[in-house]
């Protein structure tokens, strides 16, 4: 495993004001905040700032020129690595005492990218592999992004993202699943200037004055009258951990919760569903508990529990019935190959199953493509 990679990153907008910044964890200099500098070969290294709200000491954009170009960065091992793109605008990025880098925000109207068309990737580069994914998990951005990885083996992993209108046509069918429910799927759409700018998750739904709360408490008691009386003719929900534990059995009980292996967990409300990180979706440190929890977050945000007994479960049964995350199903429908991290745990999938999470990982690899644009994904 190399101690660093070249990144090419490439402008296919029709802009020719597109800004890159690369932020992460250095892990071979002690676990430093850091940022790639403007050159996008040496690391910036913010020092402790005398006040919250301290600006940067340096300008990290680096510009990708005029559309059609690429510009090739390398990047050391990183943990919690982002690649942020801006288009017609550069990011603010700040600093509080610590030091701690403030990165930009889609949920705070006085941040100052509020306005700024932004996105990123996620990328960690280890001993042991270089992963990325394309996420989707706070929003969607209007601008699109696309990656690409060569190995030294000679194969080459790609995520087309979506195309440049990617976003306008996901902000109208959200607008007509939010006519056919009556949820306010419509406001996680994010305008400035009569256009979008971006779309928010519902598990942000709250910043927009979007609530879905009580929206899937009617399907948890369905799944639970489901699982009740299967097991009253032998028939029970199996979740496979993919680990140690291997495939577990599960125990409805009509008032305490269900029990999977012997981990109990009680009834999840919409807001655990949507954020797959409250409730009985917290991890603890229970090896096995922590190893069910993807795997059955999963199940409910894909509304799949009525459709199979086996999880994690075949892709064709995933969203097929309301309620449904409806921004996870269109994530992935306007996505051009149907990839993109809509949820936590989107990389959940079954052994040998189509990867449904954006991803591109190996050990071996030699070079790392972003694309920023969307013009290849049409």
């Amino acid at each position: 495993m190399p101690d660093s990679l070249q990144v090419a990153l490439k402008n296919t907008s029709d802009s020719d004001q597109i800004y890159a910044y690369v932020t992460g964890i250095a892990l071979q200099h002690g676990g430093q905040r850091c940022i790639l500098k403007a050159d996008g070969q040496s690391l910036y290294f913010p020092e402790n700032p005398p006040a919250i709200g301290s600006p940067l000491t340096e300008d990290c954009a680096i510009p990708l020129g005029p559309p059609g170009n690429t510009v090739t960065a390398t990047i050391p091992q990183m943990a919690g690595g982002r690649i942020w793109f801006s288009r017609d605008g550069k990011l603010t990025f700040l600093l509080n005492p610590g030091p701690a880098l403030v990165e930009p925000s889609v949920l705070n109207p006085s941040d100052p990218n509020a306005d700024v068309d932004f996105g990123f990737c996620e990328f960690t580069l280890n001993d042991a592999q270089l992963y990325a994914n394309i996420s989707y998990v706070d929003f969607v951005p209007r601008l699109p992004i696309a990656m690409s990885l060569e190995q030294a083996s000679g194969e080459t992993q790609a995520v087309a993202g979506m195309a440049p209108d990617g976003a306008d046509r996901l902000a109208d069918a959200l607008r007509r699943q939010a006519g056919t429910d009556g949820r306010p799927w419509d406001k996680l759409v994010v305008e400035r200037g009569g256009r979008v700018l971006r779309i928010l998750n519902a598990t942000h739904g709250g910043a927009v004055g979007a609530s879905f709360d009580g929206y899937f408490e009617a399907y948890v008691d369905l799944v639970w009258e489901h699982f009740l009386a299967k097991q009253e003719r032998g028939e029970v929900l199996r979740i496979d951990t993919q680990a140690a534990p291997g495939i577990l059995e599960a125990e409805f009980d009509r008032d305490s919760g269900v029990r999977i292996g012997e981990e109990k967990f009680g009834k999840p409300t919409t807001a655990d569903i949507l954020g797959c990180n409250s409730g009985p979706f917290a991890t603890g440190p229970s090896p096995t508990r922590n190893a069910i929890i993807p795997r059955l977050a999963a199940a409910f945000v894909r509304s799949t529990l009525l459709e199979t007994d086996e999880h994690p479960s075949h892709p064709r049964t995933l969203y097929q019935v309301d309620p449904t995350n409806h921004y996870a199903r269109l994530v992935h429908e306007h996505n051009v190959d149907g990839k993109g991290y809509a949820f936590a745990y989107d990389d959940v999938q079954p052994d040998g199953g189509d990867d449904q999470s954006g991803k591109v990982n190996a050990g071996d690899p030699v070079l790392f493509t972003v694309a920023v644009g969307g013009a290849e994904a049409r």
